[in-house]
């Protein structure tokens, strides 16, 4: 299957405000695990006057250094990219020390109304008691010394995601929307795969030279990488369709086929992807489903 050359080859340095370019430093949080990777960039841009994007998950360990890496200089603006609990709980604790806003696209919510008894299998990943200043729509700019960043949004991970450009680098702040070392998971009802492949298709119309993503290290090339992303997911689209042509009437059954080479326990997680594209295709009516379409359900050819 056709897909993008992943690169794990990151060193958190964990503890360090990592200076990665001339605006731009990084601390990465230990909280490293399947879904994390290393564990969660957060970033400060600028000098005299702050950024700081995606504090991460509320761990003293982690609020301290950015505390340390923040000094005597102003923050001008706490920026979230989304709200799942390893990017924004640390927020309140940084505003507390600093006074500085909170700027978001909005509070945690799933990307579509749940069904009736249907629950959010990550709702725990979910930071529901976050709260913000300011609402950050698509386009907005944040300006400080010497800095800007220019939202875009960016759903399908999670519905209130954004990504941030930094014109003065040539670079974005991806989030979790495409990071270099592996595919973002899309979960519904939490994401949306048809929201995710227009955020994609949207991040593929721009030029952007570098994207800084919230877990590993920088993708260098992302026309490319975008392309090949594109290419993987309309390759695990096709594979749930020759699953469903094939006989495959349950999510389990494709799974067992689609991610043979996968690690047995990450098969549950492998299943919201592949519920992700079914939703995604009964909407446009290429899958059929006997009843409401869900992790349970049962599929056939449209």
């Amino acid at each position: 299957m056709a897909g993008p050359r992943f690169d794990k080859d990151f060193d958190p340095r964990y503890g360090e405000a990592v200076r990665v370019s001339p605006l731009i430093r990084r601390i990465t949080a230990r909280n490293p695990g399947p879904f994390t990777f290393a564990g969660t960039n957060s970033w400060l841009v600028g000098e005299r006057a702050l950024a700081v994007i995606d504090p991460g998950p509320d761990d003293p360990d982690h609020i301290t250094c950015l505390l340390a890496a923040i000094g005597r200089a102003d923050v001008a603006a706490i920026v979230i990219t989304h709200t799942h609990r390893d990017h924004s709980p640390a927020a309140a604790a940084i505003a507390a020390a600093t006074g500085a806003p909170i700027l978001a696209e909005g509070p945690h919510r799933p990307s579509r109304p749940l069904a009736l008894g249907e629950t959010n299998p990550l709702d725990a990943s979910g930071d529901h008691a976050f709260r913000f200043d300011r609402r950050v729509a698509d386009g907005d700019r944040i300006e400080g010394d010497g800095w800007t960043l220019e939202a875009i949004a960016t759903p399908g991970h999670c519905a209130n995601h954004l990504a941030f450009a930094l014109p003065e680098e040539d670079a974005v702040f991806s989030g979790d929307h495409v990071m270099a070392w592996s595919t973002s998971i899309v979960a519904p009802p939490d994401g949306a795969m048809s929201d995710y492949m227009a955020s994609l298709e949207r991040m593929m119309a721009r030029t952007d030279g570098l994207y800084w993503p919230g877990h590993g290290g920088p993708v260098r090339e992302p026309g490319t990488f975008l392309a090949d992303l594109k290419a993987h997911r309309l390759g695990r689209e096709k594979a749930v369709l020759d699953r469903v042509a094939a006989g495959d009437a349950t999510i389990p059954d494709m799974v067992r086929v689609i991610y043979a080479a996968v690690d047995p326990h990450l098969h549950g997680a492998a299943g919201l992807s592949v519920l992700a594209h079914l939703e995604d295709l009964v909407a446009r009516g290429l899958i059929a489903c006997d009843g409401p379409v869900a992790i349970d359900g049962r599929y056939r050819p449209a």
